[in-house]
């Protein structure tokens, strides 16, 4: 390197005289600036590589497709995030978000989360499946969007998406596998999400009702009895009657996992009147819509 610098030197010298930059100065720099650029693109290629392969659950058999999904609607979420303060520096490297989930329970908070971060960054999404999986329905294996032209140039997208479809127990994210222990269920994997979205209320009373709706979505909606089902339901009714949106006057991960809860429940139909209207209210903004879609 010191030899290298010298030379440099050198070459400048040339360079200055009579006023013109030398040619030969000119090509050689372009040459560096090449080399440099495929030495970065390859750092970042290994780098996200690194992180999928040592993700004991993420053992890929077959990639599906690998996307950016960029939306024409308008963005729900405005503002910037500091990625670095969310997820520590990661220089030179893509910072790989790694989702094992089974494809008979569709982890529907979790797609709608990632069309909103399509719509604050530039996401290069892919979608696996794995060996223990033995079919997967069309929708499902293009569920994060068509490929993006450049997604074998990793530098230019700011997160990683990766969706392997698996025969899974319980959904599970993986991170960094250094410096993060896996999250599991789609409520917590939700949480994660949405704080690169917004920040949480920082009022503790707000951000207890957000997440007293996210659990009641995954454990009452989703998970419970049918008379579980029809007393959160009421509740959404008698919260909605109230307000156009479940924690305040925008839209929260609470109204997120609550209407891809009662999507998947098939509740809707019987729901109350302001549960009906705030399901329309949040299919108008798009990002919802493609849910209805993907499922099964």
């Amino acid at each position: 390197m010191p030899m290298y610098q010298q030379g440099n030197s050198c070459s400048s010298e040339h360079a200055l005289q009579n006023g013109e930059v030398d040619p030969a100065v000119k090509a050689l720099e372009a040459r560096q600036d090449e080399i440099l650029r495929k030495l970065y693109e390859l750092k970042a290629a290994v780098e996200g590589l690194a992180k999928t392969v040592t993700t004991p659950d993420a053992d890929l058999d077959l990639t599906v497709s690998s996307s950016l999904s960029s939306q024409s609607s308008t963005a729900v979420f405005t503002g910037t995030t500091d990625l670095d303060a969310l997820l520590g520096k990661d220089l030179g490297a893509l910072r790989d978000i790694v989702i094992n989930a089974n494809p008979a329970q569709p982890p529907l908070t979790l797609l709608v989360l990632h069309r909103l971060l399509c719509q604050r960054y530039r996401v290069l999404s892919t979608v696996h499946v794995h060996s223990s999986v033995s079919s997967v329905p069309p929708q499902l294996l293009s569920c994060l969007g068509p490929r993006h032209p450049d997604s074998h140039s990793r530098h230019m997208f700011q997160l990683g998406f990766t969706l392997i479809w698996k025969d899974v127990p319980k959904l599970q994210m993986k991170f960094s596998v250094r410096n993060m222990c896996p999250i599991d269920g789609e409520a917590n994997v939700a949480r994660f999400l949405f704080k690169l979205l917004a920040p949480y209320p920082s009022d503790p009373a707000l951000a207890t009702l957000v997440d007293s709706w996210v659990d009641a979505a995954f454990f009452q909606l989703a998970q419970g009895s049918s008379e579980e089902r029809a007393a959160a339901l009421r509740d959404l009714g008698s919260a909605l009657g109230r307000s156009a949106w479940l924690s305040g006057p925008d839209l929260s991960l609470a109204d997120v996992a609550c209407y891809c809860c009662v999507l998947q429940s098939g509740s809707a139909p019987s729901a109350p009147a302001s549960v009906r209207r705030w399901i329309k209210s949040c299919e108008n903004l798009g990002c919802f819509s493609h849910a209805k879609t993907l499922l099964l």
